[in-house]
């Protein structure tokens, strides 16, 4: 699959100057951004009645510090619609409300990471986006209010967090069964076959032993859509079956699709251990 979010090729794959001082300070800032008062030269003349500062410690722990420092940090880490919204607009048109594939991949870009890379799914589902490749204004306002990020260095400072949800079992599964609704034609009921196989592989390719074979299956079998109760079964098969197939219930209430693959399964590994 050669993007998520960006230009799908199965028509639907496409997720100063230096500032200048009027006057020099009496205390200037060191490397590591501590205060530190001026030194007095030698050839200097010392103020009368008052001892010279030695402790260069003690002095940096009662100078005052920077007034500016505090309002930069807090502007840096205090979130604006505004901005949010002069940030969505590079990458649309001016007068357009919504993302689409070409400003996809530019999004994609600024944050360095991949289209189709799984993070594009966790944002698209904290945006609750309806469609792949695709984000509205009142999508992007949902997502970005909810990550607190209004620029492309706070959406990169939350990748970590973004990923870690992957981990969690509860929000794993709500953004499994969200992907099914994300990527599957919007005039249709089910998934096409194609788009199913590389969202799979994008959720559960790395974690499930037995995709590889299931995917083989999928390639050879009759099937050209699939269900989002099919859909959401292969996630709680991959999560509660062994392996081996040995916990396998015959009489449980799976779809035939995996009754299918449970079968042809274990026809291919007799006929592995035969030859």
């Amino acid at each position: 699959m050669r993007q998520i979010f960006g230009q799908n090729p199965m028509n639907h794959l496409s997720l100063c100057d230096s500032w200048k001082q009027s006057y020099r300070p009496p205390i200037t800032a060191t490397a590591n951004n501590m205060p530190r008062r001026r030194r007095i030269s030698a050839l200097e003349d010392e103020p009368r009645g008052k001892r010279p500062r030695t402790n260069t410690a003690s002095s940096r722990k009662r100078g005052k510090a920077n007034p500016t420092a505090p309002l930069v940090e807090t502007l840096d880490m205090t979130y604006s619609s505004k901005r949010c919204i002069a940030w969505f607009h590079e990458y649309t048109g001016p007068d357009e409300d919504t993302i689409g594939p070409e400003g996809m991949e530019k999004f994609c870009e600024d944050i360095g990471v991949e289209p189709e890379n799984v993070i594009m799914l966790a944002i698209a589902w904290k945006m609750d986006a309806k469609q792949m490749g695709f984000f509205t204004l009142a999508e992007w306002l949902r997502g970005m209010t909810d990550l607190q990020c209004d620029s492309v260095a706070k959406v990169q400072r939350k990748l970590d967090h973004l990923r870690g949800l992957f981990n969690d079992q509860v929000y794993f599964k709500n953004m499994y069964r969200y992907a099914f609704d994300f990527a599957r034609d919007k005039d249709q009921r089910s998934m096409d076959i194609e788009t199913a196989k590389a969202m799979l592989g994008l959720l559960l390719g790395k974690h499930w032993v037995l995709f590889g074979s299931f995917l083989q299956f999928l390639e050879q079998s009759k099937y050209k859509v699939i269900n989002k109760d099919q859909w959401c079964n292969v996630l709680e098969f991959s999560r509660s079956v062994f392996s081996d197939l040995s916990n396998y219930d015959e009489d449980g209430a799976w779809p035939v699709l995996l009754d299918e693959f449970v079968d042809w399964h274990k026809g291919q590994r007799s006929h592995n251990m035969t030859s």
